[in-house]
């Protein structure tokens, strides 16, 4: 049997690298955002955005991303993956142009919800043509150097949002991302071939129309707790019902389609299942904790977008040397006894807000977000690669997306669960201190910080300020406290999954055998790349049993 034509390794090195200008691209935006909501919030530099609607504006983009992701996959088979990837940074492009020149928090929403449908587009479009550019051991090196991205656009997001922020206005920060769509667009249409597979796969309309009911409903319902402060009132629990209903409908679709884009019986199996658990758990608290520090940074401590920005450059440093580290020490002592550890150790850190004050000196703010991002890294490498591999080949591409999907699906839910733990726990700690002020102040006073803040620069009354900045420490706490328990909870379930393995595999001390890095993967699918002919891609190729995801 013959090995497949090959593109030269000059090409594929430059079709790494625009693939990696994308990827940035996505993580790129997810930091800078966290940087600005506290100036978004604001209501003369910013749009004066409540918490229910900053939570709306991440959870919206999060919230397309993840259901749209499922389908995005069959329209690269159906179009061509380099189609479907440049049309993804088109609207991505274009978004972030309207989020720029959003003139309120409705269009803001709006523009962020398009800007996710582009990334859907992007991701799945991505790493494709990164699979079929790449074969034998060469693709395990190019997923691991394409992973990097992620780490820059974590570290540099922050600190490029606070240069912006600090010399321009907000828009500025959607603006940065017109300038690398033209870059990856060059690079696609000079370089990228549009790979695409001989087996089409169907779309699933009525999957994706429920998915994506089911999970703005249930958002919503979550989100209008915390601004109205009660459970009871009908338009909390009655969307919050309308939404558990749909997903349960969405569930029963997919168990019934052929050819499901999102597969519920895969999590079926112990250890797929629980482990997906485990890290949409995992996501809700990171989530929820890097929306509460946003406010923390520059609202309650008063820091500059610039320094709250350099400020989360020890979280982005943590998960870039965990990754690697918690590879390497699960390939000497095995998973459970290095991702349980440190899924705990994860867990207490995001306890230890509840210590963070007013007052808290800088270096112990740091160590604790370095703590954070060592801890999380050392969990999610390893644990990802475990989840894929517990799969057959014919099914780990099935795999990914219902893996990508569980952790996006945790991130939108932790944005709309901490937000209104935190807009809560807020309005009960601001009440006693509105009794003085004016009937016509008081409502926008008791929605956020933020807001109290303003009211106090307006009637002059810095005590106003002062209780609004210990109204949300004691939110940020009451929010801890509960993002730790979760977290611990996600510890538990995974030694749940990960004893399933230990069970098939008869676990024993010491260090465990690893699979090879470059095991026989059986036949590749036949491909076609349009516009440059037809070749046969079933010749036996070999690759890392980690797949990973993007």
């Amino acid at each position: 049997m013959t090995a497949p034509p090959t593109l030269p390794k000059s090409r594929q090195r430059s079709i790494l690298a625009v693939l990696m200008v994308c990827s940035l691209l996505i993580w790129l935006d997810n930091t800078v955002l966290s940087i600005t909501l506290e100036t978004l919030a604001d209501p003369v530099q910013g749009l004066g955005a409540s918490p229910a609607e900053l939570q709306w504006a991440t959870g919206a983009y999060t919230l397309i991303f993840a259901t749209l992701m499922l389908t995005a996959g069959a329209l690269g088979d159906s179009f061509g993956h380099r189609n479907v990837l440049a049309v993804g940074l088109v609207v991505f492009a274009g978004a972030s142009i309207g989020a720029a020149y959003a003139g309120d928090a409705g269009q803001l929403i709006a523009a962020r919800a398009a800007m996710g449908v582009g990334a859907a587009l992007i991701m799945p479009a991505n790493f494709a043509i990164l699979l079929w550019t790449f074969t034998g051991p060469g693709r395990a090196t190019a997923i691991a150097i394409s992973s990097t991205s992620t780490g820059v656009g974590m570290a540099a997001g922050p600190v490029l949002a606070g240069v912006l922020l600090d010399h321009f206005w907000w828009g500025s920060v959607f603006l940065v991302n017109v300038p690398i769509v033209v870059l990856a667009l060059a690079g696609i249409v000079l370089l990228v071939p549009n790979f695409r597979s001989a087996a089409v796969r169907p779309l699933n309309p009525a999957g994706m129309l429920l998915s994506i009911g089911g999970l703005a409903a249930l958002t919503y319902g979550l989100i209008r707790a915390g601004q109205v402060g009660a459970w009871s009132r009908p338009d909390v629990w009655a969307p919050l019902a309308a939404g558990l209903v749909l997903l349960a409908a969405f569930v029963l679709v997919e168990a019934r389609t052929r050819e499901p884009s999102f597969d519920p019986r895969m999590l079926a199996q112990r250890m797929f299942g629980a482990g997906n658990a485990s890290m949409a758990l995992l996501f809700f608290c990171v989530a929820a904790v890097t929306f509460y520090n946003a406010f923390y940074m520059q609202g309650a401590l008063g820091y500059s977008p610039m320094k709250a920005g350099l400020a989360n450059v020890p979280t982005a440093l943590g998960a870039v040397v965990g990754a690697p580290l918690g590879a390497r020490l699960v390939a000497r002592w095995s998973l459970r006894p290095v991702a349980v550890p440190a899924l705990t150790v994860a867990a207490f850190s995001f306890g230890a807000v509840g210590f963070l004050e007013l007052d808290t000196p800088l270096v112990w703010i740091e160590i604790l977000l370095l703590a954070q991002g060592l801890s999380v890294g050392m969990v999610m490498a390893p644990v990802t690669g475990a989840l894929i591999s517990s799969l057959s080949l014919e099914r780990s591409g099935a795999g990914s997306a219902v893996t990508n999907t569980a952790r996006q699906v945790g991130s939108v839910i932790g944005i709309a669960v901490g937000g209104t733990i935190m807009s809560i726990a807020y309005r009960s700690a601001i009440e006693p201190s509105l009794n003085e002020v004016p009937e016509a102040y008081r409502d926008s006073a008791g929605i956020s910080a933020e807001q109290a803040r303003h009211v106090a620069a307006t009637l002059d009354r810095p005590t106003l300020a002062q209780a609004a900045d210990h109204a949300f420490i004691h939110a940020m706490h009451v929010g801890a406290v509960w993002i730790m328990v979760i977290a611990l909870f996600a510890a538990a379930v995974l030694v749940i999954a990960l004893s399933a393995v230990g069970k098939k595999t008869g676990e024993k001390k010491g260090p465990a055998p690893q699979p090879d890095h470059e095991e026989d993967c059986g036949p590749e699918p036949r491909s076609t790349i349009i516009g440059q002919g037809t070749f046969d891609r079933t010749a036996r190729y070999r690759r890392s049993p980690v797949v990973g995801d993007q």
